[in-house]
């Protein structure tokens, strides 16, 4: 009787090690967040990156939601489902960043719009093939125990900093125009802006691009209504809608007509065709629409975390709370406002070359824009950790967390695909979140530009993925054979 009790008790409450374990890493953040409110109420503007960290990760892991998977599942395989998350994630985003907008806390900056976002693009589409993972995928990944994911996120952290930072060595690839237009904004002398070609790339060619959403482009910015039609109906809602009916025509239709056994469809049958492939995988559709509900949530509630504190930047508040360490020569630090990745990472590689006496805190991209803060007072940074925990969180729940240790071959594809990602997100100014999935929604076009980029670099790289794991294969054959 005793032991069919318990398990009646075992069975209400319904908890195994993993939600024990689950609950035991949030109850670590939520006593670390109490700690953090009790030492100075002003860091709850640090608390909601964190925070909003941990919901992207339980989501992100539910989901299992990562760019990477959705151009591999295209590619490789030929399935959409992943591809369909996103785009559902977008529209909704979209759609609360209309709102947001209109609200007046919108905190997002368009990116400059060049050529720099094709080939930056086209380096990290390739990257995540051989990573398997991007830049959030591998954040998430880490949160499951895949070291190799772990390794991604430290390779992409140092290739930005070295990229930012490398005083002179590739000035070769910068043209002399580049040179001429960076001397001539006449930069503060602690900067060497003449020397390391990122500053050049930044001084002499992406300063004088034009940063710009659709309706300020079309000179209707200050007509809320025709803003909000141009920047959310044409840039994200119109696009959206292309691509789900591509996708629906060229990966899902042909399989879908055949499993209903349908020879004649008719619109409604495309209809039902679209819904049924939206709906596919639950989880990955719910992921994308709780994905682009918290994104523009997560804009608001820093747009009014802002207004309530009198800043326009984090940098700002650490200084009048005395803590300057870290701070650009201008008080500033990376503070976008909104769900990004891959600066806050460079900045962890950074402040450790720092550490080990690297002069890496003259140039543009830390000296002037985003300062180096210690990892403590790094807003974003606790964004990037959260989405680890809240992952870690929902893998232990759901009994997928496990270690996994990648293989010699699978460690140097992390460390140079992680690599590449880096130098790709340096060079498109954004990986694909804050190039693409912010952008987009927010009536940035460039965002479409750094997708097609993206997708065709990770079209190259799956086809060279695809002939590496065919030659191994023809190798180990042989060798079988010789055998």
């Amino acid at each position: 009787m005793e032991q069919q009790a318990q398990g009646a008790s075992g069975t209400s409450t319904g908890l195994h090690k993993g939600h024990k374990a689950a609950l035991a890493v949030l109850a670590v953040v939520l006593a670390a967040s109490i700690w953090a409110y009790a030492v100075d109420s002003r860091f709850t503007y640090i608390l909601v990156y964190a925070w909003f960290g941990v919901a992207y990760g339980l989501l992100l892991q539910y989901g299992r939601f990562c760019m990477a998977s959705a151009v591999r599942d295209l590619f490789a395989v030929r399935v959409p489902r992943m591809a369909v998350g996103m785009m559902i994630a977008v529209a909704l985003y979209a759609l609360v960043a209309a709102g947001v907008s209109l609200s007046g806390f919108n905190t997002f900056h368009p990116n400059p719009l060049g050529w720099h976002i094709l080939i930056g693009a086209a380096i990290f589409g390739f990257g995540i093939v051989f990573t398997g993972g991007c830049a959030t995928g591998s954040l998430y990944k880490a949160g499951e125990g895949n070291v190799g994911s772990m390794l991604v996120i430290v390779s992409i952290s140092f290739a930005q900093a070295f990229v930012v930072g490398s005083s002179g060595a590739f000035d070769f690839l910068a043209p002399q125009e580049w040179t001429a237009k960076a001397v001539a904004k006449d930069m503060p002398a602690e900067l060497a802006v003449t020397k390391g070609w990122f500053d050049l790339f930044t001084a002499g060619y992406i300063w004088d691009l034009k940063a710009t959403t659709a309706a300020q482009a079309f000179g209707v910015a200050e007509s809320s209504g025709l803003a909000i039609f141009v920047n959310l109906v044409v840039v994200a809602l119109l696009p959206v809608a292309v691509l789900l009916v591509l996708l629906y025509a060229i990966y899902y239709r042909p399989g879908h007509l055949r499993r209903a056994k349908i020879t004649a469809p008719t619109f409604g049958d495309h209809l039902r065709g679209l819904w049924s492939m939206a709906t596919s995988s639950r989880n990955t559709a719910l992921a994308g629409a709780g994905l682009g509900v918290l994104a523009g949530a997560h804009m608001w509630v820093t747009g009014v975390l802002r207004d309530h504190y009198g800043i326009a930047n984090f940098g700002e508040m650490l200084a009048a709370m005395g803590r300057r360490t870290g701070l650009s020569i201008q008080d500033t630090v990376f503070d976008p406002g909104y769900w990004y990745i891959t600066t806050q990472e460079a900045q962890w590689g950074g402040w450790v070359l720092e550490r080990l006496n690297w002069p890496i805190s003259d140039n543009i991209f830390f000296g002037l824009d985003n300062g180096l803060p210690p990892p403590w007072l790094n807003a974003p940074g606790y964004m990037s950790i959260g989405i680890i925990l809240g992952a870690a969180m929902m893998a232990l729940a759901r009994r997928e967390f496990k270690w996994k240790l990648p293989s010699l071959e699978a460690a140097v594809f992390a460390i140079v695909g992680g690599a590449l990602m880096g130098l790709g997100a340096r060079i498109a100014m954004g990986c694909n979140i804050g190039a693409f999935f912010a952008t987009v929604t927010n009536g940035d076009p460039s965002g479409w530009i750094f997708l097609l980029g993206m997708a065709a670099g990770a079209f190259a790289g799956v086809k060279l993925f695809a002939w590496w794991m065919d030659w191994q294969a023809a190798r180990r054959g042989d060798e079988l054979s010789l055998g």
